[in-house]
Order: structure tokens, then C-alpha cells, then sequence
């Protein structure tokens, strides 16, 4: 089997993995910080310097291993299906309609494909399970919530590339603004930043949702709530999720998964209220056992299959 490189895309670094015979032989964690240069930059600007530094990392892993044939990446956004380009990215502002697929590739004279950061890690924690199921629906938890749809083995990704954009499903109507456009979708009340917000909103605090987290463990009213009002939101948007898909398996990952202690009390009985009668107890949750590497393995894999289209070569 090929060496292959899969590089998972974070908001404040870049996780790549090598991977030989499809199992991960070397990883390294570099600093990003995409989102404060999207933030704080001209959209051109930021491009350059997020280009630099995927560049950088990149050329830091072929050194150590010059024969990897091709890179996968996930990367959190809208992908087009067909170009590869980002087309938008909520949580880094600026990057539009940017084609980081063609970029790279000319950059080091390797075949590089792109697709979104949660679809990428719905097939790593796939190809890693080994189960007997042949769907499955991942949640990344993280600085947004992001989602990927497994079906009959195979990543779906949607006609346009949006399919399972489950962080902006409208949990409150009229709610906080999201980076897509939109006003009270899951994410600003799901993820990392949403926890943040609920505490300050609670409180008038600015922390971590990690720092939350730890309130909450010596139990903080506030910090709890904030937490529960996570894991409502989140299980009213699966509940909708599983009443078109009928998918027995839920895998959470991410960062924010090491809190799920914290939300899977009222995630469960929300879930199970808002499902049809038939479905509860149906539905299997599970959070992921890959640590921080089903994005490395999903997309690298993927890089090297001959079913995906469009990987751009020289």
C-alpha cells in the first residue's frame, strides 16, 4: 500500500499523519493559528500565510518521508464536490471560493485532495471501527460542530458537498449569529465557542469551554447549564438527523467529546423524547477511541482511492 499524508485542519493547528499500510507511523501537531490570521488579516493576506504555513508543515513531514505518493485534508468548510475549492469556512473568516487543493499541489508536486474536516473523520473512525455496521454518523465536536455521513461504507458528501452541515441546523430560532449567515444555529450553542458564549452569557465571564468544564466537575450552576444547554441543542438536531436517515450509530469526537460527561445525561433523555416512539432505544451512541487521528486516517485514505475525483495532479 502507498505512504500516504492526511492532515487534519483545527482552527489553531494542523495535525498531519503518515500512514503506511493504512496505519498511522508517524504524526506531528503544528501551530496554525488559522483563525486569528483569517481574523485579523485581508482575505488575501490570510491566504498566503495559511498557504505558507501548510506548506511548511508539509515539507517537515516528506523530508522524514520522501516517498509519500499523495496528501489528503480535511479541512473545516463548504467544499465544492467537484472543484475541491473551500468555498466558504464559518469559523475562518475570508476564505472564499479558495483552492487550496490546486495551490498545494502545484507547491510540491503531489497529488493533494481536500474535503470537509468531519466527512474526512466520519471515514477514519469508519475504516478504524472494523463493525459490522455499514453506516454511521459522526458529530465533531470542536470550535464548531461539524458532521459526517457514512452510507453502505462510503463517505456521502452531498450533490453540492453540504451534506450533514449539522452545526448549522437552526436549534433556536432567531438565536446568536453564526459565521455562515445564519442566527441560532447548533453550533453557537454546541460547540467549544457555543459553551463559552452560554457561560458569559450566564455570568458575564469570558473562559475556555475547557475551563467551563472544570466549574462544572465542582459543581458550578453555571457552568453545568452552559453544558446542558449544549447537549439539548446538539439532541435536537440529531433527533431530526435520525428521523430522515434511520441511522442506528452516532460516533462523537472532537475535542470537546472529553466533556461529553457533561451533556450525554441530557443529550439522552432529549434524544430519546424528540425521536419517534419506534426509534427510542434504537440509536447507539458511542464516543470515538481514535484520540485526535480519525481526520489523519480518513483523509489520507481517501487521497489514495481511486473512486475520489478531481484529486489534482501536475
Amino acid at each position: 500500500m502507498a505512504v500516504l499524508i492526511g492532515i487534519d485542519v483545527g482552527g489553531t493547528n494542523l495535525r498531519l499523519g503518515v500512514l503506511d499500510n493504512g496505519l498511522v507511523i508517524d504524526d506531528m501537531r503544528f501551530q496554525a493559528n488559522f483563525s486569528e490570521i483569517c481574523k485579523s488579516n485581508a482575505a488575501d493576506v490570510a491566504w498566503s500565510k495559511v498557504l505558507e504555513v501548510t506548506v511548511n508543515a508539509i515539507n517537515v513531514m516528506l523530508k522524514k518521508h520522501p516517498n509519500v505518493t499523495s496528501i489528503g485534508i480535511g479541512f473545516p468548510g463548504f467544499i465544492d464536490p467537484n472543484t475541491q475549492e473551500i468555498l466558504q469556512s464559518p469559523n475562518l473568516p475570508g476564505l472564499l471560493n479558495a483552492d487550496l487543493s490546486g495551490h498545494l499541489s502545484r507547491m510540491i508536486n503531489l497529488p493533494v485532495l481536500v474535503e470537509n474536516d468531519a466527512l474526512v473523520a466520519a471515514y477514519g473512525e469508519f475504516r478504524s471501527l472494523n463493525s459490522v455496521d455499514r453506516d454511521l454518523i459522526y458529530v465533531g465536536l470542536g470550535t464548531g460542530v461539524g458532521g459526517g455521513l457514512i452510507l453502505n461504507g462510503q463517505p456521502f458528501g452531498g450533490q453540492h458537498g453540504m451534506a450533514m452541515e449539522i452545526g448549522h441546523m437552526i436549534t433556536v430560532p432567531d438565536g446568536r449569529s453564526c459565521g455562515c449567515g445564519n442566527y441560532g444555529c447548533m453550533e453557537q450553542y454546541s460547540s467549544a465557542s457555543g459553551v463559552s458564549l452560554s457561560y458569559n452569557a450566564l455570568t458575564g465571564k469570558a473562559i475556555t469551554a475547557d475551563e467551563v468544564a472544570s466549574l462544572a466537575r465542582i459543581g458550578d450552576i453555571d457552568a453545568i447549564q452552559a453544558y446542558e444547554t449544549a447537549g439539548f441543542n446538539l439532541a435536537i438536531a440529531m433527533a431530526n438527523i435520525i428521523k430522515v436517515l434511520d441511522i442506528r450509530l452516532i460516533l462523537i469526537g472532537g475535542g470537546m467529546s472529553q466533556a461529553w460527561d457533561l451533556m450525554s445525561n441530557i443529550f439522552q433523555t432529549t434524544l430519546s423524547s424528540a425521536l419517534i416512539p419506534v426509534l427510542r432505544g434504537k440509536v447507539e451512541v458511542k464516543v470515538s477511541t481514535t484520540g485526535d487521528q480519525a481526520g489523519i486516517i480518513g483523509a489520507a485514505l481517501l487521497s489514495s482511492e481511486s473512486s475520489i475525483k478531481h484529486i489534482k495532479l501536475i
